[in-house]
Order: C-alpha cells, then structure tokens, then sequence
C-alpha cells in the first residue's frame, strides 16, 4: 500500500507527505529515478537549481506528463540559489528553473539558504583573496531577497517559502513583509529532530518538510539506518531501516523527501509503515545525547564564512547571516 496521505499547506495546496528528493544524486541517475518514481505514485518532487540535474527533471517529465500524469497532479518544488538572492536576479534565475523542467510554473519555490553570493560569478564564486572560500554578498538581507520572492508571478509560482531557516530569520520576514512563509524546509531526522522550530512553524502554520530524512554519511558517522534500534524495529515489521525512519518523520506530521536513485529503493520509500507510540519514541532515542546536523556549510569546500544555525562547528565564522529589518 503506498503513503497517498496529502497535507494541506497555508495556500490551501495539497503535497503528498512523501516525495521524492533529488540532493546528490549523481549526472544521469535523476531522469531514470524521477519516470521511475512518477510512475510509482510519486506526485511531488523535490529540485534545486543547485542540484544541477533540472534538465534531466524536465527530459523525464516529457516521459510522464501527460501520458502517466496531468501536470497540475504533481507538486513540484524547486528553491533559488545564493548566488540570486539580488532582487534584479530572483525572477531570472526562476525563468531558467521553468525552462530546464520544460513547465510553466512551480508549485513551491524556496530560498535554498538564508546566505547570499555575489551574482554574476558561477554558482560557487570563488573569494578573491581567501583560498578555498566562496565570495559572499554581505550586503543583501534575507529580507531582501523574500520582498523579491513575495513579488513573483502567481502564473510562475504558486507559493513561496524558505529551507535551512531558523527562528529568528523566519520572524524577521514576517514582520518586515507580513507574509508568512507557506513551507521551511530543513534537515531533521533523529538525530536533528529541531522540536523548537518545528514547534514556531506549527504555530505560525508553516509546514515543514525534511530533508535527509535517513541523515547521511557526509561527517563520518554511523548511518542512522545501521543504527540497532532502527534495525530492530524494521526486522519486527517487515520493513527497511529507511521506511522506518521515513515513518518516523511522518509520525511527526511533516512530509519527508527521501532521496534515492536505485528503482527498489524508490518504491520501498514509498510505502506505507505506520509506528506506534513506543516504536516512536524508541527512534526518537537514538539522538539523546547525539545531538548531529549533517549539513554545515561552514565545513564545506569551499567554505562558507558564515554562521548559519550557532553550531559549535560554525563558532570560528566571520560572518552573521545579514537578516535585514
């Protein structure tokens, strides 16, 4: 039986609670995966410009829509990159987006990072005296970048959000702009459950959606599918240590988007698993003590000076995050 449950954002648009995520998925892989997930049940998929592989979104899409799919039956997400966080390149980078999937417009469109890039150099912009650094734009505000985004056509987007924001970046939109962002995307599994954030967007009716929703093995660390509690769970119902955890996220009443490239997987992600109250709380034990956001950008390569979430990790950062008012 696969998880056709469907959540209602702020907007009044229904995404299903399980999509298909598209992060670090190797060049050619994502056009087999995604005709693969569409014509599995998938109906909402998640892309950035980022990820590099929009066009091959768009090539498997011609396989599927209007054969398999109508258009308006998938919800499709897609998120601006920090090098157009600049007003003047917001809608513009948008437009590449639409042409890359070969659609008219996107269901979701999130700011991918509350941290901008100076334009005009690459999606990497390497800093001209710093080694192994990105160039970051300083002086465009989140606030900014989402009057910008709160500006875009309806007939290319409709509804705005955001991903990787915290409390106090989120709160500073809403009251510069007085809207609310329908979704916050973020990484929360485990291990990273974010109970504060999730508590501040059920309160302001903002839905989340989260990524790596199985972790992920970027830091060295046990994967949380090889985890024994999780294991143990799974072989007591039948189920993968990924559909457990994808459970687990589900339970917690956000949508999930677990990625994956491999057919079986892709269907097994799909379906539904159901936990109870302790097989939940079980899960939710493994990151007592554990605290670990996979996902620092401060540690990338290149790095970026910048504190984004006040990580121990990130205590070293030249650089606040330049919220605006």
């Amino acid at each position: 039986m696969s998880l056709t449950q469907s959540i209602t954002l702020s907007t009044g648009a229904s995404l299903r609670q399980i999509g298909l995520g598209t992060w670090l998925s190797k060049p050619k892989e994502v056009e087999n995966a995604v005709e693969i997930a569409v014509r599995n049940g998938y109906r909402h998929l998640d892309l950035a410009m980022i990820y590099e592989n929009q066009d091959e979104v768009g090539a498997a899409l011609k396989k599927v829509i209007p054969s398999v799919v109508k258009r308006e039956e998938l919800f499709m997400t897609s998120k601006v990159w920090n090098s157009s966080h600049q007003p003047a390149e917001v809608e513009k980078e948008l437009n590449e987006t639409l042409s890359q999937l070969g659609v008219d417009y996107l269901d979701l469109y999130l700011i991918h990072w509350p941290v901008a890039f100076v334009p005009g150099k690459g999606l990497y912009p390497s800093h001209p005296t710093k080694e192994n650094q990105i160039e970051l734009d300083l002086k465009t505000t989140l606030v900014d970048t989402w009057k910008a985004m709160i500006a875009l056509p309806k007939s290319k987007v409709r509804a705005v959000g955001v991903s990787n924001f915290t409390i106090p970046q989120i709160e500073a939109l809403i009251k510069a702009t007085d809207v609310v962002p329908a979704v916050n995307q973020i990484e929360a599994h485990p291990l990273l459950p974010q109970d504060e954030l999730l508590a501040f967007c059920k309160e302001k009716g903002i839905h989340v959606t989260a990524y790596s929703p199985l972790g992920n093995n970027l830091v060295g660390k046990p994967k949380l599918t090889d985890y024994p509690a999780i294991v143990e769970i799974a072989k007591a119902k039948n189920a993968t240590p990924a559909q457990i955890l994808i459970a687990w996220g589900a339970y917690r009443g956000y949508s999930v988007i677990p990625k994956s490239v491999q057919e079986e997987r892709i269907k097994s992600n799909f379906q539904q698993v159901s936990l109870t109250k302790e097989e939940y709380e079980a899960i939710s034990a493994v990151g007592k003590g554990n605290h670990t956001r996979f996902n620092i950008p401060y540690n990338y390569k290149p790095r970026w000076d910048i504190n984004i979430f006040g990580e121990p990790e990130e205590k070293d950062a030249s650089n606040p995050v330049n919220i605006g008012a």
